[in-house]
């Protein structure tokens, strides 16, 4: 029987590897401002278990947290360039590929004249 949910309990190394890096930098960047794990976890509104899976990359922890953390941090402003359809290369070409090559003829008859 599969894993309930694979991707929590075995996400793609390079997703696990991003969720861990994002971790010790909201880490980093708390400690810097010398912030205590109950002190950050209070101005989100959330409990200190939640931040320190936060700081771990786990998986399972809501994105919301992640999130809030970068409000609390003063680092938000950066959320606007995830997933930006305008950097979206791939898209872009797959969107373009899909264009119509011409325009189509209209059916039936037209009364402009």
């Amino acid at each position: 029987m599969p894993a309930r949910n694979a991707l929590l309990k075995a996400p793609p190394h390079p997703v696990e590897k991003a969720l861990r890096t994002l971790g010790a930098n909201l880490r980093t960047a708390r400690l810097r401002r010398g912030l205590s794990l109950e002190e950050i976890a209070e101005k989100i509104g959330t409990g200190r278990r939640a931040v320190a899976d936060a700081e771990k990359g786990k998986p399972s922890t809501a994105v919301a947290v992640y999130v809030a953390l970068l409000w609390a941090l003063g680092l938000l402003e950066h959320m606007d360039e995830v997933a930006d359809p305008a950097a979206d290369e791939v898209g872009s070409r797959l969107a373009l590929a899909k264009e119509k090559k011409r325009a189509s003829r209209p059916r039936g008859l037209s009364n402009d004249f």
